[in-house]
């Protein structure tokens, strides 16, 4: 960690200071498949300059097989326990940004886990920007193979929604440069910290 250089955002926060006051808390990302948790993750790591873990392949890891075979095998129930375990574990290892699966935090167990040991962050888009990104790798979402992966996916947004509602902090991620929604976390993770804006002209400002 020590490598990675300390970088500001557009408003001049300190990422030192966001580092501190998040202790070994977590910066979790929750939200539909889809919706960029892996590439604004992986950018809010190296802006934040802590580690970026996917829950995803952490599970691949443990199963020792993708998700979608995961699925396949053993059904949707099997995932979700094992999911559960594995993130309950990650978050142990904090501080770091952990992106999780699109139903990870519809378990009470995993929730009540990221509340105690992270800050939640919604990553919402809108309907139509959702099933642009999903038709690009819809063979590789298990979840979507169904015959009307359209309407499959406007009945899980309206039974997640209520429940990603709940997180700490909610985004919109929407068309356009990743680093721009990085630097829209960074400062509302910076105000929900209570992490204070560096005084004019420090820092180069």
């Amino acid at each position: 960690m020590a490598d990675i250089a300390l970088q500001n955002d557009a408003n001049g926060t300190d990422a030192e200071a966001i580092r501190a006051a998040l202790g070994h808390r977590s910066v979790v990302l929750i939200g539909m498949m889809g919706v960029g948790k892996s590439s604004i993750g992986r950018r809010l790591a190296t802006r934040l300059a802590i580690p970026f873990v996917d829950a995803d392949t952490e599970i691949e890891k443990a199963a020792g097989m993708s998700i979608s075979d995961i699925f396949a095998r053993h059904g949707e129930a099997d995932f979700r326990g094992g999911e559960a375990r594995v993130i309950a574990r990650l978050l142990e290892s904090g501080p770091q940004v952990l992106a999780t699966g699109g139903g990870a935090f519809m378990n009470e167990a995993t929730r009540a886990a990221v509340k105690a040991k992270g800050v939640s962050i919604w990553l919402s888009a809108e309907f139509e920007v959702l099933l642009r990104r999903i038709s690009k790798r819809k063979n590789e979402r298990p979840m979507l193979q169904t015959d009307n992966p359209e309407e499959t996916l406007r009945h899980l947004l309206k039974v997640r929604e209520p429940t990603y509602a709940l997180a700490d902090l909610t985004v919109q991620s929407r068309e356009g440069p990743h680093d721009v929604i990085v630097t829209d976390i960074v400062s509302m993770l910076a105000a929900y910290l209570h992490v204070p804006t560096p005084p004019e002209g420090k820092d180069g400002a």
